[in-house]
């Protein structure tokens, strides 16, 4: 049986700047096993799967899978996911909103405009604060050893993935750290998180507020092109602390430059407390899967 597949850039305008991610259409019939060995033979960050939904309220359902495994919630599958579903017309939005089902609940997307110029924006689950550290914390010391910090405290925030958020004190520092992958590794496997999201503020004149650089630990070890989670999670810490950037609780992440990538995230913090996280989609590949 042949499926509809897509594969996009999510966060970015154009070919080869945001992050990659496949989608299968039509996923009835596919087993846990199929799509985790779909995922795996795709090689990309995340593959979702799309369903129809089991709510009356939900506009679609899905279900993502790393590599690895599946994964309840992530920013560029939602996002990427939902551009699929329009540009498929398996549903429309609602007032502007699209509600997506899945492991991590009913969630809506808030789509605007049309074309090349549409944005999306998934409302990411509430992130909370397990704990800060100090720089010589031997939990998290070696992780950051040689890092420039900034002001804020390193930080452990839980927004459905576990983040610890670290400050450096400028943009020049942030992009030419090199880091310490075995720390890193060892410092997500012990206190069960991602890894280290690292960020700083943007020099002046750019068209970004804010540059991330997002380094997962475990399972594999790699630095993530573009991760709407992640910035989600940051977004909170932020808030909490009052240092949003950008005005009115909106403003703009550079992501991905140093591993070839130049993702553009759009984040919110809402006056509800929430943070949407979203921006651009481009679809590169249309075609089938014979699985």
């Amino acid at each position: 049986m042949t499926r509809r597949y897509i594969q996009l850039d999510v966060f970015a305008d154009r070919p080869g700047a945001g992050n990659p991610l496949a989608v299968v259409l039509d996923a009835e019939g596919l087993d846990d096993d199929a799509m985790q060995a779909i995922a795996r033979w795709t090689r990309l960050p995340e593959t979702t799967f799309v369903f129809p939904p089991t709510s009356a309220e939900a506009s679609y359902r899905i279900r993502m899978f790393s590599p690895r495994r599946e994964v309840p919630f992530a920013g560029h599958p939602s996002v990427g996911t939902a551009h699929v579903v329009l540009q498929a017309g398996l549903a429309q939005p609602r007032d502007g909103v699209l509600m997506q089902e899945g492991l991590a609940g009913t969630l809506p997307l808030r789509v605007d405009g049309v074309g090349a110029a549409r944005t999306i924006a998934v409302r990411t689950p509430r992130a909370r604060l397990v704990e800060t550290a100090t720089p010589d914390d031997p939990r998290i010391a070696r992780a950051i050893a040689g890092m420039r910090l900034g002001a804020l405290p390193p930080a452990l925030m839980d927004g459905g993935r576990r983040w610890w958020l670290v400050e450096l004190a400028d943009e020049a520092s942030l992009r030419a750290l090199e880091p310490a992958w075995g720390a890193i590794s060892q410092l997500a496997t012990r206190s069960e998180s991602m890894g280290v999201c690292a960020f700083a503020k943007a020099d002046a004149g750019g068209d970004y507020d804010l540059v991330v650089r997002a380094f997962v630990g475990a399972p594999a070890q790699f630095e993530d092109a573009a991760s709407g989670a992640a910035n989600a999670t940051l977004a909170a810490w932020l808030a909490q602390n009052d240092r949003l950037p950008g005005r009115d609780g909106r403003y703009t992440v550079s992501q991905g430059r140093e591993v070839g990538f130049d993702a553009r995230l759009q984040l919110q913090v809402d006056a509800a407390g929430d943070v949407w996280s979203g921006g651009h989609v481009r679809t590169v590949v249309t075609g089938s899967i014979d699985w």
